[in-house]
């Protein structure tokens, strides 16, 4: 359910002002990922999806667990959460769950955990987890693609937009490895998402990044149609669909 919830604290908010290109423009994840993720814990009756954006993995993870609390503290990211039958969306930091103590049995941070205050956010871990619970983090960092296109996102990814990530891109840009992460490990396998875009899409999800805002300005002006031109000129036929690949990097524990 959207709406009626009470306002979240303030937080370092990247992404509210552009939420429905945000919607819009993100990859989806695999459903692999939340099929694997529903068989570790002990019961898989609850899941809270923490700092869930406009819900891009949490229609999928309802299809696998009884029911899913999606929580983000951004009003505008959660009205863009399309209704999800078994999911409930409320607006909430990670490290202030609206969840009972020992009611959880997965948790998941999907592309979101490099924003939390990492102690406090563990401790509402062991609050809320019960017996053989489940964390998962999960995140993605930049995209690839075969021939010359590939070669030109990377050149793109490292040229003068890198420098206005905020400083947590770090942890993703390191697969989460960076993170401290006081639960037993559980080795994960290799997850990727992938997508066959038009240009505009790929055009649009570079628009959504936190990076752009701080590009813009950096130079007082929008560079977006510079990047999209000097992309065309690799991208092939400008009505063609070109495959987007984003490999995942996972961490995952036991809690109790």
């Amino acid at each position: 359910m959207n709406g009626g919830a009470t306002p979240a604290p303030a937080f370092a908010d990247h992404f509210s002002a552009r939420a429905g290109a945000y919607r819009t423009s993100r990859p989806g994840y695999p459903d692999a990922l939340f099929a694997w993720l529903a068989e570790l814990p002990a019961r898989r009756d609850v899941a809270w999806d923490c700092g869930c954006g406009s819900g891009q993995a949490s229609a999928s993870l309802a299809r696998h667990i009884g029911h899913v609390i999606a929580t983000d503290p951004s009003h505008a990211q959660l009205a863009e959460a399309p209704p999800t039958r078994g999911a409930h969306y409320a607006a909430a930091l990670a490290e202030a769950a609206p969840l009972a103590d020992r009611s959880v049995d997965l948790i998941l941070a999907a592309q979101a955990a490099h924003w939390f205050d990492q102690q406090a956010f563990h401790r509402e871990v062991r609050r809320i987890a019960r017996d053989g619970a489940i964390l998962a983090l999960v995140t993605y960092g930049p995209f690839t693609a075969a021939g010359d296109l590939g070669r030109a996102l990377e050149a793109f990814y490292h040229g003068p937009i890198h420098a206005h990530w905020p400083a947590e891109r770090a942890h993703v840009e390191a697969g989460y490895r960076t993170l401290p992460f006081p639960f037993a490990e559980i080795e994960a396998p290799a997850f990727a998402m992938r997508a066959r875009w038009p240009f505009e899409r790929l055009v649009g999800y570079i628009d959504s990044w936190s990076a752009m805002k701080g590009w813009r300005a950096a130079l007082g002006r929008d560079p977006l149609s510079e990047v999209a031109a000097e992309l065309a000129t690799v991208w092939g036929p400008r009505e063609g669909r070109r495959e987007i690949r984003w490999p995942l990097s996972l961490r995952v524990g036991r809690i109790r």
